[in-house]
């Protein structure tokens, strides 16, 4: 993810996203450590688990809603989180190799649950400087 950025910002009773990177699949990657970073400090989980992930949708921005969701499942049901993910988007699918742990409550200090992103604020699009840019409003 060199030179992708990310950050949050406030959204009512939720949570935005926001990221930037120099290629499609480095933006998705910097949005999957955005969300996590909602949870936890992504720098502080061991990669000591590997999940595979496959989404599909017609558009680059619902084709984020869903990566973000396939997360946000793949941390609840396992309840884990993630400190790596490696994307690859061929057109309108993306397959992506997520690593991560357990949570660990006394290491990770997890302060919110994600229940799901969001339709709201949801963008993705590449900018005149030829970056790709993405928002979304995830559920907390």
């Amino acid at each position: 993810m060199q030179n992708s950025s990310w950050n949050h910002f406030e959204h009512d009773a939720d949570i935005g996203l926001h990221a930037t990177a120099p290629s499609r699949a480095g933006l998705f990657e910097a949005m999957g450590e955005a969300l996590t970073a909602v949870v936890t400090d992504p720098a502080s989980v061991r990669l000591q688990q590997q999940i595979q992930i496959h989404c599909e949708a017609p558009d680059d921005a619902l084709l984020l809603v869903d990566w973000l969701n396939a997360l946000i499942y793949e941390m609840a049901t396992r309840r884990m989180v993630f400190g790596k993910w490696r994307v690859v988007l061929d057109g309108d699918k993306l397959d992506a190799i997520v690593e991560g742990e357990a949570v660990n409550r006394a290491r990770h200090h997890p302060v919110v649950e994600v229940k799901g992103a969001t339709y709201t604020a949801l963008s993705v699009e590449k900018d005149a400087s030829g970056n790709w840019c993405g928002r979304c409003i995830v559920d907390v």
